[in-house]
C-alpha cells in the first residue's frame, strides 16, 4: 500500500478482491486453513469475511494492566498504526471503512484486557516501523515478522506464527519451492518493504552460482497488485504470508498454493525499549489462558499459527539451509 494514500489504496484492493471473489462463487472445496466464511459445504458464501465478535467477553486483566506505564493508564488509550492488506491478517468489510482480521481482533482483545481504548489509524505498511521509532504511534500491526534486522530498532510482542510461502498459477510446473534457485529465470511478485522482498534480494546470487539466469523481483505496494500481476502473466510466482496465500488461492481462480518456505513469529511492533511490551505480553498470555486466543485463531481458520506463549522480541527463526 502507498504511504501517501493508504485508505485509497486499501479501498482499491477491496475492489480488486471483490471482483476476484465474484469469479469464484461457483468454486468447490476449501482447505481447512481457510477462514470461516470461505466456500465449503454448508458454509457461507465464498469470500464472506467472518464478523463474529469473539472478543466481547474479554474481561480486564488486572495483573497485566498493572504493568502499563502510568502515562498510558492515565490516558486510557493507545495509538495503533494498522496496515490493511489482505485476509486473514487484515481487510476491509464491503463498507470500505470497517477493518477486520486477525490483527484487529488481537488488538481489540488486548485493549479490553488492559482496560484501554484503541485509537486506530490506517497507515502504509512501509511507513509504520519508521513511525514507531519517531514516536508517532504506540503500536503497529501489519503481520510484522520478527527478524534480526528489525529487532535492532523495534520491539515485538508475539501473538502468532506465520511466515513465508509461495503461490503460482494452476498451470505452473512448480509444485513446491524448497530452494530459491528453483525461481531462477522466473518473475516473482511480492510486497514492498517486506521480509519477502528482503529474502529474495539477499538470495539473488544463488542463480549465478548455479549457472542459471537470475530471477526478477517485481515489487508492489498493494496486495491486490501482487495477485493481479500473477493473474495477468506479468509474474510467475507470488511470495507472501503463508496464511494470506492459503486464503487467497481459495478466492482466486487458476491459482495454487505451492508450499511453506519458512516460518516467522509475528507480533505487535513497538519503538525499541518501549515500556508497553510487558503489559501486552501479559495480556496475550492471559488471552491464551481464558480461551479467547484459540477462538480468534479458529474464527480466521489459522489454528496452526498458534504459539505456545507470547514472547518479547524472540530471536528470528532461522531460514532453511539449502
Amino acid at each position: 500500500m502507498s504511504t501517501s494514500h493508504p485508505r485509497r489504496n486499501a479501498v482499491a484492493f477491496a475492489l480488486i478482491t471483490t471482483a476476484a471473489l465474484a469469479l469464484t462463487a461457483c468454486g468447490s472445496g476449501t482447505p481447512a486453513t481457510a477462514p470461516a466464511g470461505a466456500a465449503g459445504k454448508g458454509g457461507a458464501a465464498q469470500g464472506a469475511l467472518p464478523t463474529e465478535d469473539v472478543v466481547a467477553g474479554v474481561r480486564k486483566n488486572e495483573a497485566a494492566a498493572k504493568l502499563l506505564p502510568a502515562d498510558v493508564r492515565e490516558r486510557g488509550s493507545f495509538t495503533l498504526a494498522a496496515s490493511v492488506g489482505s485476509p486473514p491478517s487484515s481487510a476491509y468489510l464491503p463498507d470500505g471503512r470497517t477493518v477486520v482480521g486477525l490483527d484487529a481482533d488481537f488488538a481489540a482483545a488486548v485493549a479490553k484486557a488492559l482496560g484501554l481504548e484503541v485509537k486506530r489509524e490506517v497507515a502504509g505498511f512501509e511507513a509504520i516501523l519508521p513511525a514507531l521509532g519517531s514516536g508517532k504511534y504506540d503500536v503497529g500491526t501489519g503481520n510484522f515478522g520478527v527478524t534480526e534486522e528489525r529487532r535492532k530498532t523495534i520491539d515485538f510482542v508475539t501473538y502468532v506464527n506465520d511466515g513465508q510461502g509461495f503461490a503460482a498459477r494452476a498451470d505452473s510446473g512448480l509444485a513446491a519451492v524448497t530452494d530459491l534457485s528453483q525461481l531462477c529465470g522466473l518473475k516473482v511478485a511480492t510486497g514492498a518493504g517486506t521480509t519477502f522482498e528482503r529474502t529474495l534480494e539477499q538470495n539473488k546470487g544463488r542463480c549465478a552460482a548455479a549457472g542459471k539466469p537470475a530471477y526478477e523481483v517485481n515489487v508492489y505496494n498493494e496486495p491486490g497488485a501482487v495477485w493481479m500481476s500473477l493473474q495477468q502473466g506479468r509474474s510467475d510466482v507470488v511470495m507472501s504470508t503463508i496464511n494470506g496465500i492459503r486464503y487467497a488461492v481459495t478466492q482466486q481462480p487458476g491459482t495454487k498454493f505451492l508450499n511453506e518456505y519458512r516460518r516467522l513469529d509475528v507480533g505487535f511492533a513497538f519503538k525499541k525499549g518501549t515500556p508497553l511490551a510487558p503489559a501486552f505480553q501479559a495480556a496475550v498470555n492471559g488471552l491464551k489462558a481464558d480461551g479467547t486466543y484459540d477462538r480468534i485463531l479458529r474464527k480466521w481458520g489459522v489454528s496452526a499459527s498458534a504459539i505456545p506463549a507470547s514472547r518479547i522480541s524472540p530471536p528470528e527463526i532461522p531460514a532453511p539451509k539449502k
